[in-house]
């Protein structure tokens, strides 16, 4: 009965997969343009991020959710990948985005990127989309099922 055990952890592993293709996934758009997300609604998601990851598919991102909105700022600690990261409001309305930030390895050292005012949502994609979007100053960020709002102001 060896493979018992092995069914079962492969069932564990597969178990997240499934839910995406069963359609659980988290989505958010903007300018029209829908991005599957994974959520970082609490500090150890937010602060790992998209830490030692090669890529990003294209079409995904990471959706930050912070408890208050104040100024915030972003830095690409041990991030391999260049991003884009876009700074909302409480109302989901675009503050400022921070365009083509380019990887960092110098750890402690890797400059911040802050919003242009107070904040409460961060997405983070490929450098690039927000110039491919055109997006602009209170564009909204529209959230799909299953991501939970934060308090306002």
């Amino acid at each position: 009965m060896r493979c018992f055990p092995l069914a079962l952890t492969a069932c564990l592993l597969l178990t997240p997969l499934l839910g995406c293709a069963a359609g659980n996934a988290h989505w958010v758009e903007i300018k029209g343009q829908r991005y599957t997300v994974e959520v970082a609604d609490d500090g150890p998601e937010r602060n790992r991020g998209l830490m030692y990851r090669d890529q990003l598919p294209a079409g995904t991102g990471m959706l930050f959710l912070h408890d208050i909105q104040e100024p915030l700022a972003y830095w690409m600690k041990n991030t391999r990948i260049p991003l884009d990261i876009f700074y909302f409001d409480s109302q989901r309305r675009l503050v400022s985005v921070s365009r083509g930030v380019p990887a960092c390895s110098l750890g402690d050292r890797c400059p911040p990127y802050p919003s242009a005012g107070p904040a409460l949502y961060v997405l983070e994609l490929n450098a690039g989309e927000a110039g491919r979007l055109g997006v602009a100053k209170g564009d909204e960020l529209v959230f799909g099922p299953g991501i939970a709002e934060r308090g306002k102001p």
